[in-house]
């Protein structure tokens, strides 16, 4: 600033000196000093105006050049907008951090505004919901999301707990259930965050059957164990009622003895490494035996009926040049049996029941178990494998079932890296299906 004045008082001293020689006289002198002021004022103005200009568009890149305050006033005017410049990139680049972070959640997320307007979402609660992530920003979110409940629950402004929605890809056979939770924050905004808890549904209503089923399960032949254990305390009865008592208490109790052992053998398979491949066994053994279970279970069960089913087996030569399979014998005719089992149950005297094993091109093996039994709905394929779940209760407990046989057969599947298939139609009958990689086959012969 002193060399501002100093630089000031310059131009006028050489403004008078140059009067005072034009013109002569003291008169001469101010006049020169008020000219050269008034020039200095309009040059100072005219780099102060530039300077301005410069600073009214902000290019860094046209900085002007001068020396002097104007300069000294430029260049910390560069240094600051530099400075400012790259503290919003740093919080730019924080931003767009915290936004990926935030995309690569397996939940959804939307930001709201005080409005309830969408500023912003993710991808997962784009899918969850239906959101286009550029054409639905600033809309709003009672305006995208119509379900009864969330309307109630945005409405009520109580967001201590969540809401749980249907999903907008959910059908009958294949329910979707979104959490959804909002979190209010800053200055009315909120935040909305949604996961699918179709799963964790699924498996605490799983759990809750399964309680109640093997309670059920358990009870019931424990009922009818009490009741003839009473009467047989209480009643004098004749040898042959006493007998016949006794046949039924034997009865419910191998019932009971059924279900535990079920049960052990799914704590078993759940809690086993899966198998190696050291131990072979012949295809042709495996499928001998289950069909020696399958033909005598058949024999049973039409005894007092007046036509058997028809069951038609892969022949012993057929299953001789099919070689090898690694795993556990003992599951995997467990597995095999119980589905052979099942169409003998479910499938009416006289109806027909087909057990193939068949190659494919790619080296596995299907085997599979056809039958003309009443069929089952489509509501029901997906939950067939879980735990004690029947379609038809009262048959299932006829026939001697325990409800636990699909679910042995799903996890000893899945443990010889094979997939079980189900189809059916009602009125026409079921075909399941086990597919055995080619990893697990040897031996067989090309066909020539």
């Amino acid at each position: 600033m002193l060399w501002r004045i100093s630089y000031f008082l310059l131009w006028q001293i050489a403004g008078g000196g140059l009067g005072w020689w034009w013109q002569g006289g003291p008169w001469g002198a101010a006049l020169g000093a008020a000219l050269a002021a008034w020039a200095w004022f309009v040059w100072d103005l005219l780099r102060g105006a530039r300077v301005l200009r410069w600073l009214r568009t902000g290019d860094l890149t046209e900085v002007p050049a001068m020396r002097g305050i104007w300069g000294e006033a430029a260049d910390r005017a560069r240094r600051l907008l530099r400075r400012q410049e790259a503290q919003i990139r740093d919080s730019q680049d924080r931003l767009q951090e915290i936004l990926a972070a935030l995309q690569a959640t397996p939940n959804g997320v939307v930001l709201l505004d005080g409005q309830g307007r969408i500023e912003w979402c993710n991808q997962i609660a784009a899918s969850q919901f239906g959101f286009d992530a550029q054409r639905d920003v600033m809309q709003s979110i009672g305006n995208l999301v119509r379900d009864p409940e969330f309307t109630a629950y945005y409405a009520a402004q109580d967001f201590s707990h969540d809401v749980v929605l249907e999903g907008r890809f959910s059908t009958p056979s294949r329910p979707v259930r979104i959490s959804v939770h909002l979190h209010p924050y800053g200055d009315g905004r909120t935040l909305l965050l949604s996961r699918d808890v179709t799963a964790l549904e699924q498996a605490e209503a799983m759990r809750r059957d399964f309680v109640a089923n093997v309670s059920h399960e358990i009870r019931t032949p424990l009922t009818v164990l009490t009741g003839f254990v009473e009467t047989l305390q209480t009643l004098p009865l004749s040898a042959d009622e006493r007998s016949r008592y006794l046949g039924m208490m034997a009865q419910q109790a191998l019932r009971m003895q059924s279900v535990v052992q079920d049960l052990l053998t799914l704590s078993r398979l759940e809690g086993s490494p899966p198998p190696g491949m050291a131990e072979w066994t012949p295809v042709q053994a495996l499928l001998q035996r289950c069909e020696e279970e399958g033909r005598a279970l058949s024999a049973l069960v039409t005894q007092t009926q007046q036509r058997p089913h028809a069951m038609v087996f892969p022949s012993t030569d057929a299953l001789h040049a099919e070689g090898d399979i690694a795993g556990v014998p003992a599951e995997l005719q467990s597995a095999l049996s119980n589905l052979i089992n099942n169409a003998v149950r479910y499938t009416p005297a006289g109806g027909m029941i087909t057990v193939a094993w068949t190659r494919k091109e790619d080296g596995s093996a299907v085997f599979s178990v056809q039958d003309t039994g009443p069929g089952i709905a489509p509501e029901h394929l997906p939950r067939l494998t879980e735990r004690f779940y029947r379609v038809d209760r009262s048959r299932s407990r006829e026939t001697g079932g325990t409800g636990l046989g699909l679910a042995i057969v799903k996890h000893v599947v899945q443990r010889h890296g094979a997939t079980l298939d189900i189809t059916s139609t009602l009125g026409k009958g079921s075909v399941f299906s086990v597919t055995f990689p080619a990893n697990r086959l040897r031996g067989f012969a090309l066909p020539g």
